[in-house]
């Protein structure tokens, strides 16, 4: 008996393409912050943190929204973040029950320098898609949104 798929191929499946250039990308993305001592998710909160922070307090809610990430899982690499002295947690200036969560000198210098490799890496890595780049992100947004 033969797999009861709708495809012709496997090349044929988006689902099963994204998912083999989604493992790609994330190795080649590890590899990237190897010498940075940081795995993906870290770096993602730490420069979304970064990010964010320019514009005042943050509260891990906010955060774990802007990077789309499961908030119980926030809260635990943030943990290990601040185990590292990368971020710590100070009063919430407007709100006495929260707390914020902010990036240390530290955890800035290296988030700015990883910064670097992950980018070179994706232009590395997109680099194959040429002029169709813009439409590849557009894409992207798009599935993001739904």
């Amino acid at each position: 008996m033969s797999l009861a798929t709708q495809h012709d191929s496997a090349d044929d499946s988006p689902g099963l393409l994204l998912w083999q250039v989604t493992n790609r990308w994330q190795a080649a993305q590890r590899a990237a912050l190897k010498p940075f001592d940081l795995t993906h998710v870290q770096f993602v909160l730490l420069a979304t943190l970064t990010y964010l922070q320019a514009a005042g307090p943050v509260t891990q809610k906010t955060l774990a929204d802007m990077a789309a990430t499961d908030p119980m899982m926030t809260s635990q690499v943030l943990r290990a973040l601040e185990s590292r002295e990368l971020v710590h947690r100070p009063a919430h200036p407007t709100d006495r029950r929260a707390r914020a969560v902010a990036v240390t000198d530290a955890g800035r210098a290296l988030v700015n320098a990883a910064v670097v490799a992950v980018e070179a890496c994706d232009t590395t890595f997109f680099a194959g898609l040429g002029a169709d780049l813009p439409g590849f992100t557009a894409a992207l947004r798009t599935l993001r949104r739904s």
